[in-house]
């Protein structure tokens, strides 16, 4: 059984460097899915080129990427990297949004089951944590599962007719 501490976070450096280091690490390890859910992503690194670069080395055949957010007005606006990557790999990329969790109830996280789950509690003031623990990972999961359940596909890779 791993009883490992989860490494804290309790800045906007700090959260950014762990979900750096997150998918760093999936990109290494692998994983059959990824999921990753924030109000609007405004805050993540998603339009990095270190952080595509590691989406893409993860991104294979029978993977699947899961994002849910409120909405995705913020992803098209301030990761245009990302959205090229959606657009590229929008066979292995599903992005939801659920609206019916209010804003400030939305979870902020990234799970690789398997591997580790990135959880930020406070998101005014950056505070969270990472784990490898299977327990840890398990109670996401039935986090994401309950938001998963009242959303809907949202931000297509392509709008036809443009």
């Amino acid at each position: 059984m791993n009883h490992e501490v989860p490494a804290l976070f309790a800045s906007r450096n700090d959260f950014i460097a762990a979900v750096r280091a997150a998918l760093a690490d999936v990109a290494q390890h692998g994983g059959r899915e990824l999921w990753m859910l924030d109000l609007d992503f405004a805050d993540w690194p998603l339009n990095e080129p270190a952080v595509i670069e590691h989406l893409r080395l993860w991104a294979r055949p029978h993977r699947k990427l899961t994002l849910i957010a409120h909405d995705f007005d913020t992803v098209a606006r301030r990761h245009p990297r990302w959205v090229d990557f959606r657009r590229t790999w929008a066979h292995v990329v599903e992005c939801r949004t659920n609206t019916e969790v209010e804003a400030g109830r939305m979870p902020s996280l990234l799970l690789a089951p398997g591997r580790l789950v990135l959880r930020r509690f406070d998101p005014l003031r950056y505070r969270g944590s990472v784990s490898h623990d299977a327990a840890s990972q398990l109670q996401t999961r039935e986090v994401v599962e309950a938001v998963l359940q009242r959303s809907t596909l949202a931000f297509p890779p392509s709008v036809l007719g443009v």
